[in-house]
């Protein structure tokens, strides 16, 4: 097996865990909505929807059009990288339980999360993503995709923490 090879098998398994994500975050999200939640910040939703999309496309079209191929170092950083993202996000997923979403939805008169992960990071979700979408294409050296995916991902995330800390403010579950 090469490693294009191996590189796409773990873009397809990345792919289809963000799938099963998605499907889980639905099922919250109606749960949550039934019980009196409401969604802001949904108008920034398809950018993040279209920045995970073209970083999968770009990270194979680097890797196999564009000749990127792995050097040991970055292979090195890059799985470092993955395996802190995947924990941060697990840990972001499970501290959140039936709350966690892709979406930032409010459910009034809820208390903000302050247990497990958020007890020591304000949004270790989004920590965890920023690592995968930097430390993923190290894998395979496509280093256009991670720098450019990197940074596109902050300034949506700049908006999008503005939104989520300006909700739980208003809904009166902002920390100390």
């Amino acid at each position: 097996m090469t490693s294009r090879e191996l590189f796409l098998g773990l873009v397809i398994g990345l792919a289809i865990q963000r799938l099963a994500e998605l499907r889980l975050s639905r099922a919250h999200e109606r749960r949550l909505l039934a019980k009196g939640a409401y969604e802001v910040g949904a108008e920034h939703f398809p950018w993040m929807r279209a920045l995970h999309i073209g970083w999968f496309a770009a990270m194979l079209v680097e890797v196999y059009w564009g000749g990127a191929a792995p050097q040991p170092l970055a292979v090195a950083a890059g799985l470092v990288g993955l395996l802190a993202g995947q924990a941060l996000r697990y840990a972001a997923i499970l501290s959140l339980g039936s709350r966690w979403t892709v979406r930032v939805l409010v459910l009034p008169g809820e208390p903000q999360v302050t247990s497990g992960i958020y007890r020591y990071l304000r949004h270790p979700n989004y920590l965890g993503v920023c690592l995968e979408l930097a430390s993923v294409p190290l894998l395979h050296g496509a280093y256009g995709s991670a720098l450019l995916f990197s940074g596109l991902n902050l300034l949506i995330l700049r908006r999008r923490i503005q939104v989520e800390e300006a909700a739980l403010a208003a809904a009166g579950s902002a920390r100390p």
